[in-house]
């Protein structure tokens, strides 16, 4: 494609991403679905710049103001993933002066917002958590998310799949916590390779893995993954209870759903199964109450801890939208542990970074149900030789009790769990 056509290509992605009507990547793919003469290389330019927009929306906003044309042709002439000297043989002289002159601007020298790119909102509860370490955070959010894949391990072992990789140039290294992990370079078409399409690899960050780790099902359990989706837990789960037991697969979206069936087919399990329900008081969750050995809540929540894979999630969220996810939380946590049986293991997960989605929830329901013992997420880890455990667990908000992953000091996506016993 010419480099004008497609930094006009460019500017018309970013304005329809940035009305924020759609989730970003629906948008991108929505556009790419439109406009099929794409190839990888224009549709690789196309949604990294749009990333990047979103990445550092107000420090070229900022930028913007000195330049002249259409916003979104601006913003996009900032964001452009892609040589440079491409980039300017589709500028004007005028624009190629403004360049210039924005590239001289030394970051250090700009005010606060225009340096960590977050909603006020949202910086001054990381920076409260995070204390000397927000910038790292900071920083680490507007970089883009490595690639991870879980290996099934119910089919292959992790060294295995790797030396198979290999073969066919695809350098990776194994995750430094998870057991089933591997860290891709690049971002290699993965679904046009045999060990995917055998169900030997599925693509899943490695702290999503650990929650399933930290689960700890066991073969021949009865087991409840409470908030399903697309199922990325439930096959992790499903393949340490070497597909045998009961696992439930509960979701509110059958749509969510209808993505773990051709998962489900690829994983070999056969003790998964998925079911729609209405709400967290539904009447197939009724039957099952007190009678399960694990359940798993990995609860509707900001998505907060994936913003360098959905960097529109902080314009889109709000501290309103924040406080009606708490309500509905405690009240998917509460139903939830209706389900566990006495001596059976509650865990409570989310991918947000705020507090009040993760540790208030946690202490409300301890405070709630003396019934529940609390365990320690570090302990736990250390008993499955996760390496560096303690280190998963601790910060300013948690000295062990629970897990809590940060992208800046993890390099996975931010996660924290609570794990509890219910008292026999």
């Amino acid at each position: 494609m010419h480099p004008k056509a497609l930094l006009d290509a460019c500017a018309e992605l970013v304005r329809l991403t940035l009305t924020f009507e759609h989730p970003a990547d629906a948008v991108v793919s929505r556009y790419f679905r439109d406009h099929r003469n794409l190839g990888p290389r224009e549709r690789a330019t196309l949604a990294e710049t749009v990333y990047n927009v979103l990445r550092q929306k107000l420090r070229y906003e900022h930028l913007a103001r000195s330049g002249s044309g259409p916003k979104e042709r601006r913003l996009a002439i900032l964001g452009f993933h892609g040589p440079r000297d491409f980039l300017k043989s589709a500028l004007f002289d005028q624009e190629k002066t403004w360049l210039d002159q924005c590239d001289q601007i030394d970051t250090a020298d700009l005010m606060e917002p225009h340096r960590h790119n977050l909603p006020e909102w949202l910086a001054a509860p990381l920076k409260a958590q995070a204390g000397s370490g927000f910038w790292a955070l900071a920083d680490s959010l507007q970089q883009g998310a490595p690639l991870d894949l879980r290996v099934n391990a119910l089919k292959e072992k992790r060294a295995e799949v790797q030396a198979e990789l290999k073969k066919i140039a695809i350098k990776s290294v194994a995750t430094p916590f998870s057991p089933w992990g591997l860290r891709i370079e690049g971002k290699p078409a993965l679904t046009r390779l045999d060990a995917f399409t055998r169900g030997a690899i599925e693509v899943q960050d490695e702290g999503s893995q650990l929650l399933a780790l930290l689960l700890d099902a066991k073969r021949g359990e009865m087991v409840v993954d409470f908030c399903a989706g697309a199922g990325g837990k439930t096959l992790a789960i499903g393949a340490t209870m070497r597909s045998t037991g009961r696992l439930y697969a509960f979701d509110t979206s059958a749509h969510r759903l209808d993505a773990l069936k051709p998962r489900l087919a690829r994983s070999g399990l056969s003790n998964v199964h998925p079911a729609a329900i209405a709400h967290e008081r539904d009447e197939r969750v009724k039957r099952l109450a007190g009678k399960i050995d694990r359940v798993l809540v990995d609860a509707p929540c900001s998505g907060l801890g994936t913003l360098r894979r959905n960097p529109d999630l902080k314009w889109r969220q709000s501290q309103q939208s924040v406080q009606e996810l708490t309500a509905k939380q405690a009240a998917i946590l509460e139903s939830a542990a209706r389900l566990v049986q006495p001596g059976g293991r509650l865990v409570y997960a989310t991918c947000s970074l705020l507090p009040e989605e993760n540790e208030a929830i946690a202490a409300a329901f301890s405070q709630a149900h003396p019934e529940f013992q609390p365990l320690e997420a570090a302990e736990l880890l250390t008993q499955l030789k996760v390496p560096q455990a303690q280190s998963l667990c601790q910060g300013p908000v948690s000295g062990g009790e629970y897990l809590r992953l940060w992208p800046h000091l993890h390099q996975t996506d931010g996660f924290f769990a609570a794990v509890w016993s219910k008292k026999p």
